[in-house]
């Protein structure tokens, strides 16, 4: 039997005032031996993988977050090209581009991404950690 492969990159939810979130997910996720990795502008994470598994921000986009807005389920790429591959089938599947692949050197150096709606309108994502 074979070891259960990794495939989600992180979560993040959406919230209106990222203090009161932080506040919030610093003290119950301590309860579970959690800490807080990482505070940026509008986002915060906690976890162990590139300073946060588990994110909060304030929606990109500056709307007010509800369920689904500021929502992402990222996907972990083994490589830049799987994240470009997964953008290609997506918007053949039906998908809508909502970040095209590319580094987003905000996050970390070698954060490569890409954002696609998918059918119902979620935003998934495809993310690769690794050097070019």
């Amino acid at each position: 039997m074979t070891e259960p492969q990794a495939i989600l990159s992180h979560l993040t939810l959406g919230v209106n005032d990222l203090e009161r979130a932080c506040r919030f997910y610093d003290a119950v996720l301590n309860e579970l031996g959690i800490t807080r990795g990482k505070t940026g502008k509008g986002f915060a994470g906690w976890g162990s993988s590139h300073a946060g598994d588990f994110f909060v921000t304030t929606p990109f986009d500056g709307k007010p977050a509800t369920a689904g807005n500021g929502v992402s389920v990222s996907f972990l790429a083994p490589t830049r090209d799987a994240v470009d591959r997964f953008w290609h089938a997506a918007i053949a599947a039906g998908g809508v581009d909502a970040g095209a692949p590319g580094l987003r050197p905000h996050y970390h150096p070698n954060y490569y991404a890409t954002y696609v709606l998918d059918v119902d309108g979620n935003k998934i994502a495809a993310v690769c950690h690794q050097a070019a």
